[in-house]
């Protein structure tokens, strides 16, 4: 019965984030603030193009204002909101260099890069300094902590930099990411609600409530995008909460859509750089499957399965 504490937090974080989305919309398109589709992305999105982005900024305000609310002040939620601010404050430099621009062109990779790690950094030393576990992370199978010691700061900086990217990488169709990081961050407020840290569990609850409610905008035909405004917020805010909670290494199995998407993109790249050969249709591995015929629905409901039961073996994996 413990699971109902994390319902009333869930559902705030959706009526918060369906009303702050709602009101976002109308804003959106009297600013001009447009998707501008990438050409050599799949030709049924062209029909995309012109679509209100950068929705994120209605979910980073849901998510705050509802953790805030429930939490106060406390150092774990500043925390993860300063982290969830930081990544989201890079997606909206690199949304509105494309809406100033009016292309689909932002920030250059290794602008990103480098206030991603900086930003990963920030955190990892934070946590090895003040966290009463100092550098242990919680290793599935093993079932136990292990001490990283120096390392553990590059070791955060890492997964908070790939979190951060392969989330990006997952928004790439109607509902995908908002849909695959509700079940992921519900996961995680699960977790959170068994190790008694009612900082993160609150953050994630809320987090997977935030998702669900900017769902009912986004879901196909999408009436906007998150833009990496949104993207880029989630992938922090998600990647925050599981380093505070020491269950980083649980992102791989519970977020493995994440983990999918990103390795499709890294071996399609070496493929066709090292043999001229693709092994994917296109990357990331989603649109692979839209061009072999799968509906972009069809593609997105695939996806969420895989993210539920990626969930539940993550839950497994941690209780065993």
């Amino acid at each position: 019965m413990d699971f109902i504490q994390i319902i009333p937090r869930l559902l705030l974080g959706f009526i918060t984030s369906a009303v702050f989305t709602y009101v976002e919309i109308p804003i959106l398109k009297k600013k001009q603030f447009k998707q501008y589709i990438r050409e050599e992305g799949p030709e049924s999105h062209q029909m995309k193009s012109g679509t209100p982005t950068m929705g994120g900024i209605s979910m980073i305000f849901a998510l705050i204002l509802v953790a805030l609310l429930w939490r106060g002040f406390n150092l774990e939620t500043i925390v993860m909101i300063v982290v969830t601010l930081l990544f989201g404050g890079i997606g909206f430099l690199d949304d509105y260099i494309k809406v100033a621009e009016k292309h689909n062109l932002g920030l250059r990779a290794w602008q990103k890069l480098v206030l991603q790690i900086l930003a990963g950094v920030g955190l990892s030393v934070f946590v090895f300094f003040n966290s009463s576990q100092g550098a242990k992370v919680f290793l599935p199978f093993y079932g136990d902590y292990v001490d990283l010691g120096w390392f553990y700061i590059p070791f955060v900086a890492f997964v908070m930099v790939a979190m951060a990217n392969s989330v990006n990488l997952t928004d790439g169709l109607d509902g995908l990411c908002s849909g695959v990081t509700a079940i992921t961050a519900l996961f995680f407020a699960i977790i959170g609600l068994k190790l008694g840290q009612a900082s993160p569990m609150t953050y994630c609850a809320v987090l997977s409530g935030v998702c669900l409610g900017f769902l009912l905008f986004n879901k196909n035909p999408a009436k906007l995008f998150m833009g990496d405004t949104g993207s880029m917020a989630l992938g922090g805010a998600l990647a925050s909460a599981a380093v505070l909670m020491k269950m980083e290494f649980l992102l791989v199995i519970a977020g493995f859509v994440y983990v999918m998407e990103s390795l499709s993109v890294i071996i399609q790249v070496i493929s066709f750089k090292t043999t001229g050969k693709r092994v994917f249709r296109m990357s990331p591995i989603h649109h692979h499957f839209e061009l072999g015929g799968m509906s972009e629905k069809n593609v997105v409901f695939m996806f969420w399965g895989i993210a539920l039961a990626c969930a539940i073996l993550g839950y497994i994996v941690y209780t065993i």
